[in-house]
């Protein structure tokens, strides 16, 4: 098996993870631990054992100060605010709601290339972004009559978390050029912890461990270790021999790993609305990136 194959298998299982991740959030929180509380051992965990790799294969540790700024940034955009609204955002809302309006980071990353890597706003743009707008609008304001587990509020974090992971792959970049991806990472990881710690930790100690059953944790071991340290490696893997570009469609497959998931565990069900939703969303995306690859990466260039 070549290296692209296993490039593909490997970006495809860490979208899985995503993807499924969202029900088992939903298992654990909020009725065993808060999200803040997930957040914090999702984030330590992570760290440790990123840590944990480099001591197997040591190499240069340091970052040079210069790019700490940054590190700082992509932290706070990348894993505190985007994991913490994340996880607040599953804990409630449906995993399908959750899964389908993570898409729009796509949406919301065309909006920041305009804004800050002045890309042309094209008429493709315009119509991307009508059509992912209007599908989230949809998906927000509509009432579940099956689930009464969405929440306009739940719905809004997820977007907010969204728009919050696509700063970050913008800010991200020019740090990929400079350093190898798993040491940009474990940098990242690191500032996160040191903000999401901190303010989780009241929560952390009131988990209440002696309700958990095994199930509990193995939806725990699967948010830890599956959802974040295993999907970020796959990742990180697939960007180095396939690229982003290729890496970033395979996003359009956690909505079907959530929804079949949500379906065999919480008896979903696919509505109508949520169809139309999904088709305007996945339209929108389409839309507002044809024809952007060159532009964004010429864009990129001026932010190093």
């Amino acid at each position: 098996m070549n290296k692209k194959i296993k490039a593909h298998i490997a970006v495809l299982l860490g979208n899985f993870f995503f993807g499924s991740a969202i029900v088992a959030v939903k298992h654990v929180s909020p009725s065993l631990m808060q999200p803040l509380a997930l957040n914090v051992i999702r984030v330590s965990v992570a760290l440790i054992l990123f840590w944990f790799l480099f001591l197997l294969n040591p190499s240069h540790a340091w970052i040079r100060k210069k790019d700490i700024p940054l590190f700082l940034l992509c932290a706070a955009t990348g894993v505190a605010i985007n994991q913490i609204l994340f996880i607040k955002g599953a804990s409630l809302t449906s995993p399908i709601h959750t899964s389908l309006l993570a898409l729009t980071t796509p949406v919301a990353i065309t909006i920041i290339a305009v804004w800050l890597l002045k890309e042309k706003f094209t008429s493709n743009k315009l119509v991307g972004l009508i059509l992912g707008i209007s599908g989230a609008a949809i998906l927000i304001l509509s009432k579940d009559q099956v689930n009464k587990s969405s929440s306009i509020l739940g719905d809004l974090f997820v977007i907010i978390n969204a728009a919050s992971y696509a700063f970050y792959l913008v800010l991200v970049q020019p740090l990929m050029q400079r350093y190898k991806p798993v040491h940009v990472i474990r940098w990242i990881f690191f500032f996160g912890a040191l903000m999401i710690v901190p303010l989780g930790w009241n929560d952390f100690i009131q988990i209440k461990w002696n309700a958990f059953v095994w199930t509990h944790w193995l939806a725990l071991s699967f948010v830890v270790l599956g959802a974040t340290f295993l999907a970020y490696i796959f990742i990180i893997y697939g960007i180095a021999h396939l690229g982003s570009s290729i890496t970033g469609t395979y996003i359009y497959t956690q909505p079907i790993f959530a929804t079949i998931t949500s379906m065999i565990l919480f008896n979903e069900r696919l509505s109508l609305i949520k169809l139309c939703s999904a088709a305007l969303i996945f339209a929108g995306v389409y839309f507002v990136n044809r024809k952007k690859e060159l532009t964004t990466a010429e864009g990129l260039e001026s932010l190093d």
